[in-house]
């Protein structure tokens, strides 16, 4: 898991970093990394495979996923899951479902279809559903 913040500026970030520590130290099992958002943002567009899961605040989430939808060629296109306890949260497409296009025609599902893929995986724990929307993307 890679914690990306900006503590060598921001006391904010400094404090995400002490508690993204403490919560690795009780979670062993899950090797912890911690990234600069600027350099995060550069290692996201040279080499994005180096990505497992990115845990970050809002505002450097909204930037990454911007710069990330690049990669899959629009935004929308991504899944995401905003989550909370026990994995419960919010899972939809990066940026959302577009509303505004809805009706239209010219919507484009995946970013819908992975997301569905990420509650059954996360949440629901229905590992063999999900593999069959990651295979049909």
């Amino acid at each position: 898991m890679t914690s990306v913040d900006k503590a060598n500026i921001l006391e904010s970030s400094r404090m995400w970093r002490q508690i993204a520590t403490q919560v690795g130290k009780d979670n062993p099992d899950v090797e912890l990394e911690h990234v600069l958002v600027d350099t995060a943002s550069m290692r996201l567009i040279t080499g994005p495979a180096w990505m497992d899961v990115l845990v970050t605040e809002n505002m450097f989430g909204d930037i990454l996923t911007d710069e990330a939808s690049v990669l899959a060629g629009s935004m929308g296109m991504l899944p995401s899951a905003s989550l909370g306890e026990a994995n419960t949260g919010l899972y939809e497409p990066i940026h959302g479902s577009a509303p505004d296009i809805a009706g239209r025609g010219i919507a484009n599902p995946i970013g819908t279809i992975l997301s569905s893929a990420l509650l059954l995986r996360l949440f629901l724990e229905v590992g063999s559903r999900s593999s069959l929307y990651r295979k049909s993307s």
